[in-house]
C-alpha cells in the first residue's frame, strides 16, 4: 500500500538542520522500537514534509531537505514580548532561566512554546518563534507500514497507533 490521504503511517526518521558555515546538527530521530505514527493528509504534519512522502510505501527510504518556508517559517525579529514576572511568582512556578522552553496560552486559548532569553527584575523577556524556525530541515528515514485509517481514527482525526488499536 501506497502513502495517500487517510492512511496511517508508521516511519523512522532523523532531523538534522543546518548552522549558517553549512554543517549538519542532529536535532532528533524516531527509531523502529519507538516510530512516529500520524495519520496522513489532515493536516499533523508539516504540508512539504508529507508532500514528499506521498506515494511511498513500505520499506522506501527517504531523503529530503525543507526550507524553512516549508518547515517553520522564517525568523520574526518581532516576535519577542516581556511577560511580567509577578505571572510567575503569582502562579507559584519556579523561576525559568535562560534558554529554558515554557508554556504559554494565549487569550484564545490557544497553547504554544516560548524560549526564554533573558530575567529581569521585573519581568521575562521571551522568543515566540518556533525553535525551528529559520532552520532548513533535513529528514532521512524509512517507511514501516502503510495502512487504511480505521473509521475511528478518520472520526478523531488522529491514528491510534501502527495497528490502529493504541488506545487514548
Amino acid at each position: 500500500m501506497k502513502i495517500t490521504q487517510n492512511t496511517v503511517v508508521s516511519l523512522t526518521y532523523e532531523l538534522h538542520t543546518t548552522t549558517p558555515e553549512g554543517q549538519q546538527v542532529f536535532v532528533e530521530k524516531a527509531e523502529e522500537q519507538q516510530p512516529l505514527v500520524f495519520l496522513y493528509g489532515v493536516g499533523m504534519m508539516l504540508p512539504k514534509f508529507e508532500e514528499h512522502l506521498a506515494g511511498l510505501g513500505a520499506g522506501d527510504e527517504y531523503s529530503f531537505e525543507l526550507t524553512p518556508a516549508d518547515g517553520y517559517g522564517e525568523i520574526d525579529a518581532t516576535a519577542h514580548v516581556d511577560l511580567p514576572i509577578d505571572m510567575f511568582k503569582e502562579a507559584g512556578d519556579n523561576m525559568p532561566n535562560v534558554g529554558d522552553v515554557i508554556p504559554l496560552q494565549d487569550n484564545q486559548g490557544n497553547q504554544f512554546r516560548a524560549g526564554v532569553t533573558g530575567i529581569h527584575e521585573t519581568h521575562v523577556s521571551v522568543d515566540l518563534n518556533h525553535p525551528m524556525a529559520g532552520k532548513n530541515l533535513i529528514f532521512s528515514g524509512k517507511i514501516l507500514s502503510v495502512r487504511e485509517a480505521t473509521q475511528e481514527e478518520l472520526s478523531h482525526g488522529h491514528a491510534h497507533g501502527a495497528d490502529g488499536h493504541s488506545g487514548h
